[in-house]
């Protein structure tokens, strides 16, 4: 009897391995399709001039391709700053014009992912943002800071053209804080 109860518990754990396990790389799966299909709805954009979503109920839809050439590093970023924009990349933040227009373009992601290669973004480097019409900005880093997320100090209507691009802090953390880290950019 004891053997049986202890065969038992031994099939239960590895039935609730087996499902932990495929939940979690089921997450993974769906996360690379889902840069797959931002990636097309992307390229779709800028092809047709038109608005493509990469699925139908998704919330947002693909704006720009923000890029930092010397990493090798580039992210679709979605309209609006929502958390389904945020779980699946970089979000335009409403209210801040487009890159490369008069004023402060805000994208946001978050740290563990999407831009977690801001962590290795120096002063000096290129950033290119390729937006839906097709058009490019470039921009120069100019500076990175840490700030509290209610006193970034960012003014989108600021004169001439400007980049910040944010993510929380500190790199690495895995709870949430109030703090973001901030690099910020001005148009070559």
């Amino acid at each position: 009897m004891l053997q049986a109860v202890r065969r038992l518990l031994i099939g239960l754990a590895i039935c609730a391995g087996l499902v932990l396990a495929g939940q979690g790389l089921w997450i993974h799966a769906k996360a690379f399709l889902a840069q797959i299909l931002l990636d097309r709805a992307f390229e779709q954009s800028v092809a047709t001039g038109q608005v493509v979503k990469p699925w139908s109920w998704l919330d947002t839809y693909p704006v720009a391709r923000i890029g930092v050439p010397r990493l090798g590093e580039s992210a679709v970023a979605l309209e609006g700053a929502s958390g389904q924009a945020l779980a699946f990349g970089p979000a335009h933040v409403v209210g801040t014009p487009d890159a490369g227009e008069d004023g402060t373009a805000v994208y946001a992601a978050h740290r563990d992912t999407h831009f977690a290669f801001l962590a290795a973004v120096r002063i000096g480097d290129e950033i290119l943002v390729t937006r839906r019409d097709g058009g490019t900005a470039r921009f120069r880093v100019t500076d990175h800071d840490v700030r509290r997320w209610d006193q970034s100090g960012i003014d989108p209507s600021a004169p001439g053209r400007h980049l910040v691009l944010a993510t929380c802090w500190p790199f690495g953390a895995v709870t949430h804080g109030p703090l973001r880290y901030l690099v910020h950019a001005e148009a070559m």
